[in-house]
């Protein structure tokens, strides 16, 4: 979906695909995501595993897995990103667009202390700054995120922090150098409901304060409702609704979008069993003709088997199903 009339978007992508070869086939991941995120606005990004949600925001910021081609546009505060030349996409990142990867223990350094790690991040994008000064930036921002006894913990080594002080770790790296948008891509994985809800609440007190862009990438929607102000699902490597948050869960268009509201669970729910989307997401390059969803489509027609569905609109809300809205604008 494209931004109002007039307005530049802190970050914009058009069409981004993401393809690999493999034995002289080309195998399409990323089939043309397009999203835009407004200064100081949260927009959730979500889909099943291997929809190709983390792969396209990846890909975005130049950390696409080698061998992967990367087509399409991708503009920040107006400037495009994909001919920017190596070493300036790196100073881009980790300065003025920030990652939090979705594996803390595998994305810190096992024999760095928690503190150099940090400070690191802060002297590579201030080459004039002392490492002293790096350090004490280090210990302000362990405080930042709720860490208790920072200059204790400073010293100390990822293994002897707690998963959840793991991740806020990651989260103290990201923001270190005052970033404008922040990609977080799945920051509660493996962390039990407790801790999810700290994670969260750290998240959202930092992107008020330091009023950031932020792309929250999760398979989880009952995460992005109390969260995020916009909603793009993504399934089968497209973007197939987008909407704010409140109107996304008031009035789904897509069939996939309503599936993944009904599969949260509800305490009040007088029924046993969970409800799940039956089938699974078809895999990379064996994507069956018309709406990739169409195998798995309690709504299915032969239109729908026959002719990829466009993106149908009423106002901002858009949903690439050929029954999204009837005439009269009413969801389907």
């Amino acid at each position: 979906m494209m931004p109002a009339t007039g307005t530049t978007p802190l970050f914009e992508v058009r069409d981004l695909r993401v393809t690999f070869e493999k034995r002289g086939r080309s195998l399409e991941a990323v089939r043309g995501i397009s999203l835009h995120v407004a200064p100081g606005e949260v927009l959730g990004v979500v889909g099943e595993s291997g929809s190709g949600k983390s792969l396209g925001m990846l890909a975005s910021i130049g950390l696409q897995p080698r061998g992967a081609r990367v087509s399409g546009s991708v503009r920040f505060k107006g400037r495009e990103l994909t001919e920017l030349p190596r070493a300036e996409m790196r100073s881009l990142r980790g300065s003025r667009i920030a990652m939090i990867f979705q594996d803390p223990l595998s994305s810190l350094n096992p024999v760095m202390t928690v503190g150099a790690q940090i400070a690191e991040a802060v002297w590579l994008h201030n080459p004039g700054m002392s490492k002293r000064a790096a350090m004490d930036r280090a210990k302000d921002l362990l405080a930042l995120v709720a860490i208790p006894q920072p200059d204790r913990r400073i010293s100390q080594y990822p293994h002897e922090f707690s998963g959840g002080m793991r991740q806020r770790v990651m989260i103290a790296m990201a923001v270190a150098n005052d970033p404008d948008l922040l990609i977080a891509d799945e920051p509660t994985t493996a962390l039990d409901v407790t801790v999810q809800a700290q994670i969260m609440g750290v998240l959202a007190e930092l992107q008020q304060r330091l009023k950031l862009g932020m792309i929250l990438i999760t398979h989880d929607l009952g995460v992005l409702a109390g969260h995020a102000d916009r909603v793009a699902v993504v399934y089968a490597g497209r973007v197939v609704e987008e909407a704010g948050v409140n109107d996304l869960f008031a009035r789904p268009g897509h069939p996939y979008t309503r599936g993944l509201i009904a599969s949260i669970p509800n305490m009040a729910s007088q029924t046993d069993r969970l409800f799940s989307i039956e089938g699974s997401p078809p895999p990379i390059g064996t994507l069956p003709p018309g709406c990739p969803f169409a195998p798995r489509c309690p709504m299915a027609r032969d239109i729908c088997r026959r002719d990829a569905p466009p993106m149908l609109f009423e106002g901002a809300h858009g949903a690439a199903c050929h029954f999204a809205f009837d005439r009269a604008g009413r969801a389907a």
